[in-house]
Formats: C-alpha cells, sequence, structure tokens
C-alpha cells in the first residue's frame, strides 16, 4: 500500500505529540524520584554544586567575591578630526579609512593632504 505525501505528514504530526506527552509524563516522573532521593538523602544545593557554600551559609559577599562587571560598550572619548577634504568628510585617524579617503588615497593623493 503506497501512502501519500499528506498522509505521511499526519502520521509526523501525530508522533510528535504523542512524544512530547510521553516526554513531559517521564519528566515529571523523573522530577519525583530526584526530590524523593534528595529528601532521603537529605542532599543539598551545595552538595549539587547550584550554590556555594558561603553562599549557602547565608554569609555576605564581600569585595572579594563580587563579581567583576563590565561596561557591554566602550567609553566614548572626544576624538577631533585628524584628516578631512572640502566636501566636509572628516576622519579622525582610528579603524578603518573612510570611503572618501580610500577613494582619493586611488586616485593619486596622499594622507597628508588631507592633515587638518
Amino acid at each position: 500500500m503506497t501512502k501519500t505525501y499528506q498522509e505521511v505528514m499526519h502520521q509526523i504530526q501525530s508522533l510528535s505529540r504523542e512524544a512530547e506527552q510521553l516526554k513531559r509524563k517521564e519528566t515529571q516522573e523523573v522530577v519525583a524520584r530526584i526530590k524523593e532521593a534528595i529528601a532521603l538523602y537529605n542532599i543539598t544545593a551545595v552538595d549539587l554544586g547550584l550554590r556555594s557554600e558561603a553562599r549557602a551559609a547565608g554569609s555576605r559577599r564581600t569585595l572579594d567575591d563580587a563579581p567583576i562587571r563590565r561596561s557591554k560598550s566602550k567609553a566614548k572619548v572626544n576624538l577631533v578630526p585628524k584628516y578631512g577634504d572640502a566636501a566636509g568628510n572628516t576622519w579622525v585617524g582610528r579603524g578603518p579609512r573612510p570611503l572618501w579617503l580610500r577613494r582619493a588615497l586611488a586616485n593619486g593623493k596622499e594622507l597628508s593632504d588631507f592633515a587638518i
């Protein structure tokens, strides 16, 4: 018996739903067994590596164990343009050369021609 594409897709969807239901049921059973073992053996979050002993003891953080936080963006520095052209284009001399400058250099100009 030859199956059609639509029949196979319907079967896939049905199996996916069944698999998701089984996964949920098995997960609930696993969690119940874990909770039972935790209670039986008095396992703590520290034992499982989920908390540090210092934090579990309720101690306050000191500067030594506080996380170092760095800004995600670099601080903006007021940079003075070092190069410019008659059209008002400028470049501070950092990072890749802008297109207007690359084109001018390719046409025979010197970088010193654009010094401000």
